[in-house]
């Protein structure tokens, strides 16, 4: 085609030069060039644009590729006849979980929801909501790190944040989803709601708060119960909920299928996981298969384990920095899977689609079909989380034992003794829906609508403990095997640790996961000279061993490296003491100051907050006088909380402060981010 302007340049000079070729002959000829070439080229190319479009349809059944009005909620609602919109903000899937219930009750009180993701969203749209009579907006938004919003709320967060838009006459509600022991507590869902009423929108019920550290479930269900009612009467409808079955997804069972056309774990495009076939960029929707090279145990005795894991990233063009998160999609426990299949007496090779019966929605299957119902257990369902009331509530109806109906529908009420009886029977037993149909025999609700109810299972983030300086090519995790005894003498066992556990590379087996990496905003000072104090006990060194690594690296390259100070805290010395030879050296060599806690080695506890305490002196010089940065990484609930009392506690003995000026500091310095925190609850 690129030839075709020369060739008919040429011909009209030749015709010049020729005048027994009459015009009329020129005007044909130059017509049958054209049809000639549309016929033998782009008629063909487009055949075959055609038939791969069609190839991709089918081998995908799951497109994530959007329509082109996909993103104009407004035309949907409209189309649909649609009121009430439910948005959410969502990182591990709680935030979305919760809003398709909302959206669900939405129909039960008489009027017509639906779900959105922001990030496939036009949210300048959000002010056409008032053209649409008795309508409601409701932001189910979760904080995710320090304040921030979650991945696929953040350009919604900058849409509020530049502010242009008028919402006048658009209503809303908000319910956030928070954690008391961080310190940016539910952050989003304020900053959502304040933003929203400054913007003009008239906020039709007050701010909900979910505390996950207390129950979030009971925060939401307390929250919502109050919410429709006040809904309803601004509405002018009747606030009776109707009390029926709204089933999401329609189940088929293909009897007949392509093998090649199954999804074996992967999270969007068939056969996006088969080694060596992998594109870049690699995400949460497209993560890397990653070599395992190096799966060994750090902790030298005990019943307790801990491990080491390297994941080999070479020729991915994944880049990353100390302090970064590496997250990694699990397997569920294949004993737990064939368990549950047993207790609803499914056949887990049964080969199934689930579809959503609302042809509106943006979500056409709950995760990618069709696959087995063991693909379906192990890859997609997260079945070893403690289930939420509703799923209790609709799965009693399967009880066929009156007794153990009546059980499940009290588990499920907001009454009182309900809520205590949650607590007791599920919380604090740890129950999963495997132990609760152990337990309940009689209740075998059908496995496709388990399928629907429970939780989508989500990828797990750990802390890299390597400087991607220093090892461009491999990622290191630090990580703790969780397992422990239940009240009810049941064992129960980390999904993702525990999957982890069993990929030992040896003999020549080769084991991949899939990964990506999430970027972090805990990061080492931009100038190396600047002292930094670490306090990591237990896996908390993680990303601190990255730091270390990545100071060492500046010293030897010759530039100026500040004080490099590390609190670490351990059980034993010569159990726990993680990456002691490493610290040693590191030490010996003059780069790091290390001071370490052992909490049981011997007869009074000793934990980091008590060496804080003995050098506060020299932890006033650096954080007050020197302005080093602090980094905190571990449990939130205790030690963070604890190391944070006590910084401001310095504050006020070494810095000579008052307790309202040692706040102020405290949080002066993690707004200028010399104070960071990388916690887990």
């Amino acid at each position: 085609m690129d030839g075709t302007p020369e060739v008919m340049e040429t011909a009209a000079e030749e015709v010049a030069a020729e005048p027994l070729v009459g015009m009329l002959d020129m005007v044909l000829l130059t017509l049958l060039a054209g049809v000639s070439v549309y016929y033998f080229f782009i008629r063909d190319t487009s055949k075959k644009e055609d038939s791969n479009a069609l190839k991709s349809f089918t081998i995908s059944p799951t497109q994530l590729t959007p329509r082109a009005n996909d993103s104009s909620f407004i035309s949907k609602m409209k189309s649909s006849g649609r009121n009430v919109i439910v948005f959410y903000g969502s990182q591990t899937g709680t935030a979305e979980e919760f809003a398709g219930r909302l959206a669900k009750e939405a129909t039960r009180y008489g009027m017509k929801g639906m779900v959105a993701d922001p990030e496939e969203c036009d949210m300048s749209e959000l002010s056409q909501l008032a053209e649409i009579e008795n309508h409601l907006a409701i932001f189910c938004v979760a904080t995710y790190g320090e304040g921030d919003p979650t991945d696929n709320a953040q350009e919604f967060y900058e849409f509020l944040q530049n502010g242009d838009e008028e919402l006048n006459g658009v209503q809303f509600t908000v319910f956030g989803l928070g954690n008391k022991t961080y310190e940016h507590y539910n952050a989003m869902g304020k900053y959502v709601d304040k933003r929203l009423i400054e913007m003009g929108a008239q906020q039709l019920f007050e701010l909900g708060l979910g505390d996950d550290d207390a129950n979030m479930e009971d925060d939401f269900i307390t929250w919502k119960d109050a919410m429709w009612p006040k809904v309803c009467e601004s509405f002018g409808i009747e606030a009776q909920a109707q009390d029926i079955n709204m089933r999401q997804y329609k189940l088929t069972v293909h009897e007949e299928y392509d093998p090649t056309r199954l999804f074996t774990g992967e999270i969007a495009r068939l056969n996006s996981l088969k080694v060596g076939s992998q594109r870049p960029p690699f995400d949460v929707k497209n993560p890397f298969m990653a070599e395992i090279a190096i799966n060994r145990e750090l902790f030298k005795g005990g019943n307790r384990n801990c491990l080491h894991i390297e994941l080999n990233i070479e020729g991915s063009r994944i880049r990353y920095d100390a302090g970064d998160h590496v997250a990694v999609y699990p397997i569920n426990d294949q004993a737990l899977v064939a368990r549950l299949c047993e207790l609803v007496g499914e056949d887990p090779e049964k080969v199934i689609t689930l579809t959503n019966v609302d042809e509106d929605s943006s979500k056409k299957h709950p995760f990618p079909c069709p696959c087995t119902y063991r693909v379906a257990l192990s890859h997609y369902v997260d079945i070893t989380s403690l289930p939420r009331t509703h799923v209790l509530k609709e799965i009693a109806e399967y009880a066929t034992d009156n007794k153990e109906k009546e059980k499940l529908l009290l588990l499920s009420s907001t009454s009182e003794a309900g809520k205590a009886e949650y607590q007791r029977w599920i919380v604090q037993d740890v129950r999963s829906i495997v132990h609760i149909l152990e337990d309940l025999p009689s209740c075998k609700p059908p496995l496709d609508y388990l399928c629907e109810l429970m939780p989508r299972l989500q990828a797990r983030y750990y802390s890299i403990s390597s400087s991607g300086k220093l090892y461009p090519n491999t990622i290191h995790v630090t990580a703790n095997v969780l397992k422990y005894e239940t009240p009810t003498g049941r064992v129960n066992k980390g999904v993702c640790t525990t999957y982890m556990q069993q990929l030992k590379p040896d003999n020549g087996t080769k084991y991949h996961t899939p990964v990506f990496v999430r970027k972090s905003q805990f990061r080492l000072p931009s100038k190396p000279q600047t002292p930094i104090l670490m306090i990591g006990p237990g896996t908390g060194i993680a990303p601190f061993r990255g730091f270390i690594q990545e100071r060492n690296l500046q010293k030897e390259e010759g530039k100026p490296v500040g004080e490099t100070i590390l609190y670490f805290g351990c059980r034993n010395k010569d159990k726990d003491y993680l990456y002691e030879e490493e610290l040693t050296a590191y030490k010996d060599s003059g780069l790091l100051k290390l001071y370490v806690a052992f909490s049981r080695d011997q007869p009074q506890k000793v934990y980091v907050t008590h060496l804080l305490e003995e050098n506060k002196e020299e932890v006033w010089r650096i954080i007050g006088k020197e302005n080093g940065h602090l980094y905190v990484c571990g449990d939130a609930k205790c030690m963070a909380r604890d190391v944070h009392a006590l910084i401001s506690k310095i504050c006020q003995t070494e810095g000579g402060m008052t307790p309202s000026e040692a706040e102020q500091y405290v949080k002066k310095m993690m707004n200028q981010k010399r104070y960071s925190s990388d916690v887990w609850s």
